[in-house]
Order: structure tokens, then sequence, then C-alpha cells
């Protein structure tokens, strides 16, 4: 039973898809008595005979005009409501139905799949025949709006083919798509159903039934947690990788690589299940559709409105680039570039062209240069190389461009180690994309920095090279993915791929000192916010230990714009205005060490803070600072009250000044709602001046909130502050956790200096500077003990 439906199959596969829909129509026509002039007609999935196991179902009652349609049709929707499915459903007149497709394109696209269920046969063709004939009559009008609305739809929705949670039907290259070819080829626009889209539409609704099963209701979002178990119903492994300088995957007939358009690589994937196996196949897929729609709006944009013409009425050829020309508004071959021998560089240059104009490469070119361009040498011609770099840097056509060049074979030649790279998940909740579209979409970010440094191609260069250790034995980034550990504490990918990276810079010809440079900012491209959101930028120690590892300013210029396009390129949860600045404060500090070799003095405190009478209270929107008499526990105090008004503490900063105890943190609303100042500040007055009855509502309120997460680590740092050591707590975030870290911490005797607070997605790496000496052993196992009690 699903649905509440009595015998209905279950099952993944076409067979089970139209088992079901015959069981649909069996159980269907028995609530439809028999009349004359009316009919129940069945479009999307019913009427495709392509039912998810927990789809929707979409009728349409069709009449000619007799009485008493409305209760009749109320005796029939009642009843599938009843058995607890979502029906969309209509009632109309044929000459009614295509009248409200002549003014949306989306009942116009419904009606190419209606498909009589029961009542009177003649009528329901007569809807469809008329239906797939206004259509192919107005499709060419249509199509312009048709295209906005699928626009919008990319937008909300993403790329499928390079989200790591992407929704199955309605994001680019889904299956919403795969309707919008077929009534593009039933305009007879062009041939967009080709075998490759055949069998990727048939390997996503197998992803899909199985993700119903697996789930049990309708949802067309695949996320992290589900995609094991989908594997396993579908009974897909993940292939062993192959070596990183394994030849290129050769294209298909149709231009789609045989990994993405062709089920001979499927049916390989058969044992077990494993996610990531899923995950690459459905990018695959999503690729093919994606692609082939791509095409299919060129074609229709060439019917609609033909481009420039010359006297004879042919396109006008326009030369765009050395051996380069836009024909019919796609570029190709010059006629010059086909006739010798090619250059080698051919490929990159006509890649770099299409980005640089935002031109879409006409198929033919492309399986010309998957066929004939010979491989690049090592190292490569200036050309090759500029040309890379070109591309690297042309901003919104860089994406379009090397997604068609990857779709033909071509990226595999100019970089073999882009096969392991393609489709690869990151298992980290921060990111959005697959690492291929990541190292991409990070070299199109980083193109908005090129300005702000002295070697814009070593930007482009490196941040498109800055992940490439991600998946390789080594990489303990890898094996501890969702527990953030600082970058150097183990193996991970910037330390993996360093040396890879800089392989691949000496293979396209950069001189040894720049592939030096590459490695250096892959190596360290974590430095800077790992520093900056982990360590107290008023200690010479920290601006001296970056200024040690950067070396200059050149270089401290490049990881500066690398780390804003890496963050740009992983999400919204990687980067924010706070983060922002203390990378920034941090740059402009060491930039002062590497400049004059001198280090930056400690800011002083705010003469407001160490005058006037007690306790004192400073509030503003990011920023709370309190003066109190001079005891120990002001900073759990503080984070506490914090708490109490949902607001998160980023950083925080104790001193002892004449006396007095200072506390100044950086705080964001945990909720996105700022809380009420005067209440805020009438709690921190009383709380620092001991009212035990603000302390009660703290700890009562914060010990609720305890989170129950993974297990907590401590580590410890005893050469990373100048005067104090530091203890790294690795938890899950909750509400609360610093006040209740800074009691225990008061508790067991230990005094914070400074505490710094970085998150990232449901996890936390809250580091407290520890004054007084480097505690014994006896002492720390105490200590960490008492923090790791508190969590």
């Amino acid at each position: 039973m699903i649905n509440g439906v009595v015998g209905l199959p279950g099952g993944i596969g076409e067979a089970a898809r139209r088992a079901r829909a015959e069981a649909f129509d069996r159980w269907l026509a028995t609530l439809l008595p028999e009349r004359p002039g009316i009919a129940l007609v069945a479009v999307g999935g019913l009427g495709r005979r392509q039912c998810a196991p927990y789809g929707d179902l979409d009728l349409v009652l069709v009449h000619a005009g007799v009485a008493g349609t409305d209760e009749l049709a109320a005796k029939l929707w009642y009843p599938i409501w009843d058995a607890g499915l979502r029906l969309d459903h209509s009632v109309r007149t044929v000459a009614e139905a295509l009248s409200v497709a002549q003014d949306d394109v989306k009942v116009a696209l419904g009606l190419l799949d209606a498909r009589f269920v029961a009542g009177d046969r003649a009528l329901a063709d007569q809807l469809s025949r008329t239906a797939t004939d206004h259509w192919r009559r107005t499709a060419v009008r249509q199509l312009t709006g048709l295209r906005e609305i699928t626009t919008a739809r990319w937008a909300a929705h993403g790329e499928l083919a390079f989200l790591l949670e992407g929704d199955l039907k309605e994001a680019a290259g889904g299956l919403r798509d795969v309707g919008l070819l077929r009534a593009i080829a039933t305009a007879g626009v062009t041939d967009a159903l080709r075998p490759a889209v055949h069998a990727a539409h048939r390997r996503l609704l197998d992803t899909r039934d199985a993700l119903h099963q697996q789930v049990g209701r309708r949802v067309d979002r695949l996320l992290a947690q589900e995609r094991d178990g989908v594997a396993a119903l579908l009974g897909l492994r993940r292939l062993p990788p192959g070596p990183v300088d394994a030849p290129p995957a050769r294209a298909g007939a149709d231009g789609a690589p045989r990994s993405e358009g062709h089920p001979d690589r499927a049916e390989l994937l058969t044992d077990g299940g494993d996610g990531d196996a899923l995950l690459r196949r459905v990018a695959g897929d999503a690729r093919t559709v994606r692609h082939a729609l791509d095409d299919a709006w060129r074609a229709a944009d060439r019917l609609r409105a033909g481009r420039r013409r010359g006297a004879d009425g042919r396109p006008q050829r326009r030369p765009v680039a050395r051996d380069v020309v836009e024909h019919d508004g796609e570029l190709v071959l010059a006629r010059t570039a086909i006739g010798a021998r090619p250059d080698p560089s051919l490929s990159l240059r006509v890649a770099a062209a299409a980005a640089s104009t935002r031109l879409p490469i006409a198929r033919a070119t492309c399986e010309w240069l998957a066929a004939y361009c010979p491989p690049l040498p090592a190292p490569w011609p200036p050309a090759a190389r500029a040309a890379l770099i070109t591309l690297l840097g042309a901003g919104p056509g860089l994406v379009p461009a090397w997604e068609t060049c990857d779709r033909y074979g071509l990226i595999d030649g100019w970089l073999p180690e882009w096969t392991r790279l393609r489709s690869l998940p990151q298992h980290n909740p921060v990111h959005r994309f697959t690492l291929d579209r990541h190292l991409v979409q990070t070299a199109y970010e980083a193109s908005r920095h090129t300005r702000d440094v002295d070697r814009p191609d070593l930007l482009l260069l490196g941040a498109f090279l800055h992940d490439i250790g991600k998946g390789l034995p080594g990489d303990g980034a890898a094996g501890r993915a969702g527990r953030h550990e600082p970058a150097g504490t183990v193996a991970d990918h910037s330390t993996v791929g360093a040396p890879l990276a800089e392989a691949v810079a000496t293979r396209i010809g950069l001189s040894a000192t720049d592939a030096a440079l590459i490695g250096t900012l892959v190596r360290l491209h974590l430095l800077l916010p790992d520093v900056a959101t982990r360590r107290d930028l008023s200690d010479p120690k920290t601006v001296a230990g970056v200024a040690e590892r950067v070396g200059d300013t050149t270089t401290l210029d490049l990881l500066h714009a690398l780390v804003r396009a890496d963050a740009a390129a992983t999400g919204p949860a990687a980067w924010s205005e706070w983060k922002g600045r203390l990378v920034a404060e941090l740059v402009a500090r060491v930039r002062t060490a590497l400049d004059t070799g001198v280090l930056p003095a400690p800011p002083a405190p705010d003469p407001a803070l160490v005058a006037g009478p007690l306790p004192v209270v400073q509030l503003t929107e990011d920023r709370v600072a309190v003066a109190a008499a001079d005891r120990r526990g002001l900073l759990a105090t503080v984070a506490g009250c914090l708490a109490l008004h949902r607001l998160e503490v980023v950083s925080a900063d104790a001193s002892t000044v004449d006396g007095r105890a200072l506390v100044e943190c950086r705080v964001q609303p945990r909720y996105g709602l700022a809380p009420d100042p005067i209440a805020l500040g009438a709690d921190l007055r009383r709380a620092v001046s001991g009212d035990v009855s603000v302390t009660q509502r703290l700890r009562g309120r914060a010990l609720a909130a305890r989170s129950q997460g993974a297990a907590p680590r401590v580590v410890w740092h005893r050469a990373a502050a100048t005067d104090a050591v530091l203890l790294e707590l690795r938890a899950a975030d909750a509400a609360g956790l610093l006040y209740r870290v800074a009691v225990a911490l008061d508790e067991a005797g230990a005094q914070v200096r400074a505490a710094r607070i970085a998150t990232l997605g449901g996890d936390v790496v809250d580091t407290f500077y520890l004054v007084g000496g480097w505690p014994a052993e006896a002492d720390r196992d105490r200590i960490e003990a008492a923090v790791l009690a508190a969590v």
C-alpha cells in the first residue's frame, strides 16, 4: 500500500513506474461513472506513466458542456483526497483548456502529456491532439516566456550537477528540464531527446523513486543523510579512483563524455551503497540534461530571430580571436585553423574566447577539437598558458565555457587531475558545491580581486588549484569532516595539495619561483581565517608567526584575496562581516610587521572603561564592553548574560587595569534579532554587581541548552602566545557554551585573558588564553576534565 491506495506497487525502475500508472488508471476508472461527453485525463507523471512512489496526481476532467459536471467532479476528487493523495485538478472544456494554455505556458506544457484514463476516449483524444497542435503553432513565441520562467527557477534552485544537496526535479539539469526538452522536441525546433538524455532521464527517475522509498514520503531534494540509503536501493558502489594521469574521457557521438551520458558506466555501479558514487552519477546525468537544454535554447534562438546576415542571406562570420570567429551566434574555428596540423593551444584559446565574449562554442567545433586537437606538451607553450589565465579571469563567462569544454573531454586533456576532481563530494556542511565546481567558482570569485594584487595571474591559478589535494590519501581534512580542526594540526588538503599544485604550475610553464609561490598559496590558503578567528590578534606572537610563514607583502595580498574568493565560492556560512573584519585586521598588522620589521603594539583599552564610577557598560550593534571591580569570574558572568539575551560571542578579551576588570566582546544575534539594549544593559549592570537572581537565571537557561553533539575534544598549545597557554575546545555548538566553559575554567582556578570563538556549521573551535604560566600535567588534566564536563 502506497499513498493510501491499495494495490499500488512500489519498486524502482521503468517497469515499476508503469505498473503504478496502470494501477492508478484502474482505480480512477472505478470513480468515474460512464457518461458521454466527459473524460478523465491524466497529465504530469501519471500522464507520462512515470509515477513516483509518493508522487502527486495531476488530473483534468474534460467535458463537452454537459450539465452536473461540478457535482461529478466533487464525487471524483474527494475519494482521491481521502486516500491521502496530493491532487492538482481542474474541470474544463477543450476550448477552455486551450484558452488557459494560450496565456499560461506551464499549462500548455502540461497538456502535452495529456493521456486518456476513463470516460469518453474521443473527447480525451481531441484534447490531446488539439493541445499538441496548438503548442506546435505557438511554441516559438512562447519559448521566450518559458525561458524566463526557467532561468528564475534555476536561480532559486541552483545547478543539480554541482550541488551537494540538490533538488532532483527543480534544479538545473533535473527532471523538470527533461520536460522542457520534450516540449521543444515536440515543437520540432531540434532533436532534443537524444539517447544520452533518455538514459540520464531514466537514472534520475530511478534516483527519485529510491529517494521516495528511502524517506517514505514525497521529497525531491537529495539530502546528505539520505544518499547512502538511496545508493543502496539503487545498488551503487564507488568505482576505484584512477591514477591522476589517466587518459582523458573521449566524447560520445552526442558530445557527452561516456562517464556522463552513457549507460555503460552506470552498469558498473552495481554493488553496495555509496552516497559519493550516487552523487557523481546524478551530477553526470544532470550535466547531460543541462547541456542538451542549452543546445535546444540556442536552436530556438536561431529559429525565432535570425542573426546578422550578409547580402547572400547567409549568417556573417565575425573574427573574435586568433583562429576563432562568431557564426550565427556561436563560436567556430576559422577556416585557416582546420587545414594544417592544429596548434596544441587551440582548444584553450577557443575556450578563452568563449569565456571572454560569453558566446557558446558550436557543438561541431567542440567535437572537432576533442577529436583532432593534439595534446599539450610539457611545459605548455606561452599561448596555452596565456589562454588558461584569460579563461580563469573571464568572470561570468568562465563557468559556461568551462562546462562546455568539460562536456567534450577537453579539460581532461589539459589537466589529467580533473578526472579525479570531477563531481567529487565535499563532506562539509558549509560547502554548497562539489569540488570541481568549487574550484572553478573560486577562480571566478578571484577575478573580482585581480586589481588588488601584484600578480593577478598567480591569484587566478592559485584560486583554481587551492583545494586540489582534497580526497587524496593523507588529506586529514577528509577524515575529520565536520570536526573543523585547524589547518596544520594534521596533514590536510592544503599540505597534501601544495606539491600537486606546484607540479601543475610547472607543467603549464611557470618559472620555478612562480610555481613555488603557487605551492605556498595552496599550503597557506587556510592560514589567515584560522588565525584571525582562533587567535588573539593583539598578541605580538600571533602577528610574528603569520609574518614568518607568509614572508612578504605580495604573498600576503594574494592570500587575502584568495581567502575572500574561497569563502564566496564555498557558501554563505563560510563568511560573515565579523570574520571579514578579523581577517582584514590580521592582514593590516602583518603588513605593518613585514613593511617595518616592528610588531604593532597592542591596542590601548578604551579610556571610558578605565575612568568613572563602576560598573561601566557600553553597548553597540556588535560590541559589548564592561568594566567592574576586579574579581574572578567576570568573563563567565558577562558571557552568561549575553547568552540569556540570545547573543553569540565571536571574540572576548579580559584584562585588569588599575584594579578594574575589563571585558570586551564582539557579538552577533543568534537568531538574527537584536536584543532590547535597555534590558540587556540593566541585566549586565546587575550581574557584574553580584546580583544573585540574575546569576540564577543565567545558570538555569544555559544548562537547559546543552548540546547532544559528538564527543568534544581539548587541545593544548604551549608556544602560540606571548604570555599565555592556549586551551582549544572543539565541540558542537550550543547556546550558552562560552558561559559554561568560562564558569568551569574559573572554578578550576584558571584565569582567562582572552577567548576566540570560531563557528563552522554546527561545530565550534573555542580558544581560551590562560595566563599564569604553563600548568603542571596534573593541573592540565584537571582543567581539561572540568571543561569537558561543562560541555
